[in-house]
């Protein structure tokens, strides 16, 4: 699932190539992703102008030029191509958005969902999310007060968005590990220089992970060479049973609370 790195990476693109620029056809083929009948869909986005592309937490807000958005949340397995129909994608689309001749495809929504939304309608959502982790008022005094009388292991916390916003289960475990920390550590239990570890691994990793495209299968378009390349970089996400890069241990692969969790057991400590 794409997590805040791969949605801000998204948003960087996307703020460059399509604001001002009037949307000219609407296709959706699964009508399931959209949040109304498809005729009245493409009526309201045929002509508009997205005048602003905003992150919040594990979604994208797209702006439109008379006040609506359009709210999207790629959920599990969903992608991003934007370039002509000759570079179209040689996989199903949802839902395509074209900006003159350059179209905005929308791949493997089959969770996630694209919804016109009223200003009202999009701050009720985004209200029920938790704090932005790379808020430059995200203080280490202000990290420290979240997890205050908060309990239960530390991955579950980490991926709860009502706590905090845009960590999924790949960056989880990347911080868990650069924090040197088990991910079932229980919160209540870490010390003042634990939760000091925690808050600048998240900063690191998170920051680290944006700055080069996030963990993605494809790029956004042709010729990106930036989406994905956190790929080879992950230190435990996904690695099960190869070494450890830190000591040489063995990545180890188990499930928390029913999410799948890489770590390892020679490095990572409850403390």
């Amino acid at each position: 699932m794409p997590e805040l790195p791969e949605m801000e990476n998204y948003r960087q693109l996307l703020s460059q190539r399509i604001i001002n620029v009037p949307i000219t056809n609407v296709i959706v083929n699964r009508e399931k992703t959209i949040n109304m009948e498809t005729e009245a869909f493409i009526d309201a986005l045929i002509g508009a102008r997205v005048v602003f592309v905003e992150r919040r937490a594990k979604y994208i807000l797209f702006h439109l030029h008379d006040g609506r958005r359009l709210l999207l949340h790629l959920m599990l397995g969903g992608l991003l191509f934007y370039g002509s129909e000759e570079e179209r994608p040689d996989r199903n689309t949802q839902v395509e958005i074209a900006f003159g001749d350059q179209i905005l495809y929308f791949m493997g929504l089959r969770l996630g969902f694209l919804h016109l939304v009223s200003v009202k309608e999009s701050e009720a959502t985004m209200g029920k999310l938790g704090p932005e982790l790379l808020d430059r008022r995200m203080t280490p005094e202000r990290f420290a007060g979240i997890l205050k009388g908060r309990r239960g292991a530390l991955k579950s916390l980490l991926v709860n968005q009502h706590v905090m916003a845009g960590i999924g289960n790949c960056y989880a475990d990347e911080i868990a590990f650069d924090a040197g920390l088990l991910p079932s550590v229980l919160v209540q239990n870490l010390s003042p220089e634990a939760i000091s570890r925690l808050y600048q691994s998240i900063q690191k990793v998170l920051t680290d992970a944006t700055e080069i495209g996030g963990y993605m299968e494809m790029p956004f378009m042709t010729g990106d060479m930036v989406t994905g390349s956190y790929n080879d970089q992950c230190k435990v996400y996904d690695r099960e049973g190869e070494p450890c890069l830190r000591d040489g241990g063995t990545i180890i692969k188990t499930e928390l609370s029913g999410r799948k969790v890489f770590y390892c057991p020679d490095c990572q400590h409850e403390a």
